[in-house]
């Protein structure tokens, strides 16, 4: 079966960005010119996804907004001969019945949000992206991990190596390098100890999942944090059937951090040839205050 759908988890609230997400979902902080959610659902429909669903909780009206008509500004656009911008918004809105949208009523973590989606997703394999993790590559990683799924047909997760000091913010894999850019995991930890940690190679937030997951993650066990942690549904669905991960090129910017934000608005600004020279001359002024 070929993967259509892919589940977004945006349910959380954005504390470490508040007062920005006091009245706005964390989502949807403009990376550049483009909402961080829209970096993903791009890669998710490049890739060849049909469906997207997204996992909300309250106050993501704004979310929902985005990826729908707004015939004022349409029309305003249209009556001052933007023709440009008209486009742009008018190719935000996928066809009907592209987005489909449920609730995790309750916050108990991304394991949970992800088992909110099962009765939308059905029995077949399905994608997870995490729009916090915004990855500026040669090569759109789930796209490549679509490749890589065709022919390896199991569960897969995308994995980079992480400094040994930082293992406890991720869950880190025990793996076998079964190829140049692809390992066999036969262990992981959710966010372990330095001492603990098996390697320094972690997930981040893109995976290929096959249905039998949510068997696991219905069975609502907490882990770290007390929350329904995928890696732990991930970790018994090990005993049935392989997992792999991915190891993908490219650098991988933490939006869920105030730094790693910043870090990609920088990034990505850089790639846009409009403004690139008088970033590069501010960025050389500034360094020599530091």
């Amino acid at each position: 079966m070929k993967v259509k759908k892919a589940v977004f988890p945006v349910a959380g609230l954005g504390t470490r960005f508040i007062p920005a997400t006091k009245a706005m979902a964390k989502e949807m902080l403009p990376v550049v010119d483009k909402p961080i959610i829209q970096y993903a659902v791009e890669e998710a429909f490049n890739a060849g996804i049909e469906q997207i669903v997204f996992v909300t909780g309250r106050g993501k009206k704004a979310l929902e907004d985005h990826f729908d008509r707004s015939f004022e500004i349409e029309h305003a656009l249209e009556k001052k001969g933007k023709t440009d911008m008209l486009r742009q918004i008018q190719q935000l809105v996928p066809r009907t019945g592209t987005i489909v949208y449920t609730r995790q009523h309750e916050p108990l973590g991304l394991g949970h949000a992800i088992w909110c989606a099962r009765d939308i997703i059905g029995d077949e394999p399905f994608a997870v992206l995490l729009a916090d993790d915004l990855i500026q590559s040669p090569k759109p990683v789930l796209s490549e991990m679509v490749k890589k799924f065709d022919r390896i047909r199991a569960s897969m997760a995308a994995v980079m190596e992480v400094p040994d000091d930082q293992t406890d913010k991720y869950g880190i894999l025990d793996a076998v390098e079964v190829e140049n850019d692809i390992v066999r995991i036969k262990d992981m930890i959710e966010k372990p100890s330095p001492k603990e940690a098996p390697s320094n190679l972690a997930i981040i937030g893109r995976y290929i999942l096959m249905p039998k997951i949510f068997e696991y993650l219905g069975q609502k066990q907490s882990g770290a944090g007390g929350e329904i942690q995928l890696t732990d549904a991930m970790k018994s669905l090990l005993e049935e059937q392989p997992i792999f991960g991915y190891k993908f090129s490219g650098k991988r910017f933490d939006c869920g951090d105030k730094a790693g934000f910043q870090m990609a608005n920088l990034a990505f600004a850089l790639e846009r040839p409009e403004i690139r020279d008088r970033l590069i001359g501010f960025i050389k002024e500034i360094q020599k205050d530091f």
